[in-house]
């Protein structure tokens, strides 16, 4: 199965691009992630954390 799939994928042209946009996109949202929670005020986290158990 794997076998069929690689050689249907080596038939591509321009597919080696997609793993590295892949890659990409998924590391600058988890810098962009980070950045934003040690960025964010410790009030907004704390008002946020109590929002499930305000009912």
């Amino acid at each position: 199965m794997l076998k069929f799939v690689k050689n249907h994928m080596e038939s591509i042209t321009g597919i080696e691009i997609y793993p590295l946009i892949s890659l990409i996109i998924f590391f600058t949202f988890f810098v962009v992630l980070f950045w934003w929670v040690f960025t964010s005020k410790k009030e907004y986290i704390n008002k946020v954390s109590k929002l499930p158990l305000d009912n």
